[in-house]
């Protein structure tokens, strides 16, 4: 009888909180990686005040919960489309249609959630001051 072949991911293997320890450390080198991109960055420097800022404008957890999911989506995406890019650019740094495309995908998915976040907050400030 022969053993199972060991998977190309070490990751893979891990279960438990040994696999919690290392996806805990994958997701923070994500987040520094981020940090190095200018789009994340004013991000995420901006939700360092509109956090704080959405728990004082919501009228109940909803609306807080709300606003804050808001900006957080705007992060996320961002590194989304980091990843893309990054991906793309492994492949080559030659221009190609399909390269273009998702890229452009990328970058039209973080502006959609940036319209999503500014018609939020938007319509929060109208119910809270008009």
């Amino acid at each position: 009888m022969t053993a199972p072949p060991s998977p190309a991911n070490p990751q893979k293997a891990r279960t438990g909180l040994n696999r919690l320890w290392h996806a805990t450390g994958y997701s923070i080198a994500g987040l520094r990686a981020g940090w190095g991109e200018k789009a994340f960055r004013q991000e995420a420097i901006a939700a360092v005040f509109l956090l704080p800022l959405a728990v004082w404008l919501g009228r109940d957890w909803v609306e807080v919960a709300l606003l804050a999911a808001s900006v957080l989506l705007v992060m996320i995406v961002e590194l989304l489309n980091t990843g893309i890019e990054a991906a793309i650019d492994r492949i080559g740094p030659e221009w190609h249609e399909l390269s273009k495309r998702a890229k452009d995908m990328g970058s039209a998915a973080v502006l959609l959630s940036l319209l999503i976040c500014g018609g939020i907050w938007a319509a929060a400030l109208w119910q809270r001051f008009l």
